[in-house]
């Protein structure tokens, strides 16, 4: 009798003696919690999951329909991190979430399309001032103006609903961050030779081009640029800047291009890591200063245009580039010169490295206050 009683005092007399014996650790989920399981079953609206607590897991509801596609891929048997929505359900069961689990999942399939350049499908949601808000998959995503081709250029208002095919270009799970390209589907083969002739422009380059934006500080010109011997042709967008355009002073570029003019530019420098190209239009001839000596010997008459009066003098253009000053101590004081005016002007000194040219009224009297 005695050894039936030891006996039956190392037998388990309570499921905490049961679990104790075999070396299983009952855990008491805190919510928000993250903890480890197995899959135990699956059915169409639930998963049920043993994560060694009182009772099992289970993600059903909201969080099933929110982790569905990611569930589709699980099988019972496989042990996987689960957060705790709820430690107590009304049916003493433990909500569980996969939430994270399928969020990570969907950005990673971002990152791979990023890798790849796979083309992926989004729904145009909403427009800003920057471009088209989109989703995928569950994810919000942005394609910037910018990245429109110009199928679409101006009328991005229209693409609320419909589907658009586009190429990752930005990933960043961390700060929210995904962007995408249109441009670089509907377009690819023109980026791909303007990629192409981006590495083949060097500085000193001369190519034709058109004009496409007109603006105070300069023009941007789309300078075409082969890139192989079957004739196909690279568009690269670079600026002239408005000190480029002309040796002489220009006031505003729109007084000498419109947008689609064909002009020559000459490359100054490239920049291919920032698709930037930085043009000239008056590099493509000498500048009138470097043999300005040779032309306009001092003592030299020549005939000018008043340009622009100052009230130290008056700026006469001798020719495209080159302005000449008369101060106001080589004219009478009651003589005025007026915009627009020709006169004979004599060349009385030069400094070149300065591009400076002093010059006199051409008169046979001397002037008041002559020095």
């Amino acid at each position: 009798m005695a050894q039936d009683t030891q006996t039956n005092s190392d037998q388990p007399q309570t499921m905490a003696d049961l679990l104790a014996k075999n070396n299983v650790k009952i855990v008491s989920p805190k919510v928000d919690s993250t903890v480890e399981g197995v899959i135990v079953a699956k059915t169409p609206k639930s998963v049920v999951i043993d994560i060694n607590a009182k009772t099992e897991g289970v993600i059903i509801g909201k969080e099933y329909d929110i982790a569905r596609d990611y569930i589709a891929g699980l099988e019972v048997g496989q042990r996987i991190s689960v957060t705790v929505a709820n430690n107590e359900s009304s049916k003493n069961q433990i909500l569980l979430s996969l939430r994270q689990a399928a969020n990570k999942q969907k950005w990673d399939y971002f990152y791979k399309a990023l890798e790849s350049g796979e083309t992926v499908e989004v729904k145009g949601i909403e427009t800003n001032k920057g471009g088209l808000i989109v989703l995928i998959n569950g994810i919000r995503g942005f394609i910037p103006s910018s990245q429109f081709g110009k199928l679409y250029l101006g009328r991005l208002s229209k693409l609320r609903g419909e589907m658009i095919k586009v190429k990752t270009i930005e990933v960043d799970h961390e700060k929210n961050r995904l962007i995408f390209s249109e441009k670089y589907v509907s377009e690819a083969k023109e980026l791909s030779a303007r990629n192409e002739a981006l590495q083949k422009v060097q500085p000193g380059d001369v190519y034709e081009g058109v004009v496409s934006g007109v603006m105070p500080f300069g023009v941007f010109v789309t300078a075409e640029v082969p890139v192989n011997d079957k004739g196909e042709i690279g568009l690269i967008e670079g600026l002239v800047h408005i000190s480029e355009i002309s040796w002489e002073k220009v006031v505003h570029p729109a007084s000498q291009f419109k947008l689609g003019d064909r002009v020559k530019v000459k490359v100054i420098d490239s920049d291919p890591d920032n698709e930037k190209l930085n043009l000239s239009i008056k590099q493509l001839t000498d500048d009138p200063w470097l043999s300005i000596e040779q032309r306009y010997p001092v003592g030299t008459v020549v005939s000018g245009v008043v340009s622009r009066v100052e009230s130290f003098g008056a700026f006469i253009n001798v020719e495209p580039g080159v302005d000449g000053l008369i101060h106001n101590s080589k004219l009478d004081n009651d003589q005025k010169l007026r915009r627009g005016e020709t006169i004979s002007v004599n060349v009385e000194s030069i400094d070149k490295e300065a591009k400076r040219m002093s010059l006199s009224l051409v008169t046979n009297e001397i002037p008041v206050n002559y020095k």
